[in-house]
């Protein structure tokens, strides 16, 4: 497992879907996973601090859990199966583990609002992960997170708002956490 965090929250303009874009706390590896406009705004509500009057749904799971005693461990994207991510809430609960199923976008909700670590499964950032190479151009992640073979167009084109995401970096950011 590796630990990731949120990067951003994107919009494509090909679609208007969005896609959450985390990014491997210990490399420059990158999982773009879309997820649906109402997930969304729940994890852009928590990030931005934004002050809601009563509790949305992810803020009610929270609160439950907590009540009865348990806590976030920390949240998986554990799998990846006919372009749809699993994910998994780990919970701790009197001492004892639970393992919840859970739409990704769902349990990194979740965790926005008890700070729990998000982390990926290897297997699922080898089949889903993006590399950037030194001109910021994508590639497929190969075996072991070594950089891959860059992606066609067609890959490019079905990542929509990671393309865009990719297009706006600044490369000399990546120069300076060099440094």
């Amino acid at each position: 497992m590796r630990e990731m965090n949120i990067e951003s929250i994107r919009l494509s303009m090909v679609n208007f879907q969005r896609v959450v874009i985390l990014r491997e706390k210990e490399s420059d590896r990158y999982l773009p996973i879309w997820i649906g406009p109402a997930e969304a705004d729940a994890i852009a509500v928590r990030l931005q601090d934004v002050a809601v009057a009563r509790p949305l749904t992810h803020d009610l799971l929270r609160n439950m859990i907590e009540q009865l005693g348990g806590r976030v461990a920390y949240i998986v994207v554990n799998d990846l199966s006919n372009d749809t991510f699993f994910a998994q809430i780990v919970l701790d609960v009197n001492g004892e583990t639970m393992e919840i199923d859970s739409r990704p976008s769902d349990a990194i909700a979740l965790a926005v609002r008890v700070d729990a670590p998000i982390f990926a499964e290897e297997v699922v950032l080898d089949r889903a992960g993006v590399i950037l190479d030194e001109e910021g151009q994508p590639h497929a992640v190969g075996e072991g997170g070594e950089r891959g073979a860059p992606l066609d167009p067609a890959e490019l084109e079905k990542l929509g708002a990671f393309k865009d995401f990719i297009e706006g970096l600044d490369l000399s950011d990546f120069d300076d956490r060099e440094k």
